[in-house]
């Protein structure tokens, strides 16, 4: 079955808590997305509000780094308490040395791939990879309806994984809809990033659904 990695920036901000304690059962870890206000137009999460918030539930933490630096983002974040770090190819000027300084501090490590990058990028980090997240909107923007072309990339990456038998997690983020998931699915994701999803619907409900597919 897909999983949830549910993102907390479609939750109620000013009641963390209590969302996070109402999703927390279908939820196999929580997506928190870190914007600076220079890689995209907005300001989310911070290393304070992630170690305020790592007490109040046991469901892995995912730190989305949306930022110019993500190299400088990897310590803070790690001991605030994420399990696993994702960042964008295109922020990076060396993305292995912020896979190696990840897993170094013990944790997972993925990237995360713009509509216009190929997987190409990638042919040097395959093997040292844990999640690949394919973002089918443009990055930063909430709300928006999921690109086609994700999908196409989704079904190339599961070829590339399972042909070279790597254990890698392929995650869907951006657009993710009642009407994209089973495409999803059946394109090869294991994890969706649900926000509005697992937030504005009854979430018992949607993971039934979820299951049924």
């Amino acid at each position: 079955m897909v999983k949830c990695s549910t993102s907390l920036w479609s939750a109620d901000l000013g009641n963390l808590s209590a969302e996070m304690k109402r999703v927390e059962p279908y939820s196999e870890q929580f997506h928190l997305d870190v914007a600076d206000g220079h890689y995209v137009h907005n300001m989310l999460f911070f290393p304070d509000l992630v170690k305020t918030l790592r007490p109040l539930t046991k469901v892995p933490f995912e730190v989305h780094l949306m930022t110019t630096d993500p190299l400088s983002w990897v310590e803070p974040f790690i001991e605030a308490g994420a399990d696993s770090i994702i960042f964008c190819m295109d922020s990076a000027a060396n993305p292995g040395q912020v896979v190696r300084a990840v897993k170094s501090l013990g944790k997972r490590v993925g990237v995360s791939l713009l509509l216009d990058e190929p997987l190409d990028l990638l042919e040097p980090y395959w093997e040292q990879l844990d999640v690949l997240t394919v973002v089918g909107t443009a990055m930063g923007i909430k709300g928006a309806s999921m690109d086609a072309s994700a999908l196409v990339k989704i079904r190339a990456a599961r070829e590339i994984i399972s042909g070279r038998g790597l254990k890698i997690d392929i995650e869907a983020d951006g657009g993710i809809r009642r009407e994209t998931v089973p495409l999803l699915k059946a394109a090869g994701v294991d994890y969706i990033v649900p926000g509005s999803l697992m937030f504005k619907e009854e979430p018992r409900e949607m993971r039934a659904w979820l299951a049924t597919l």
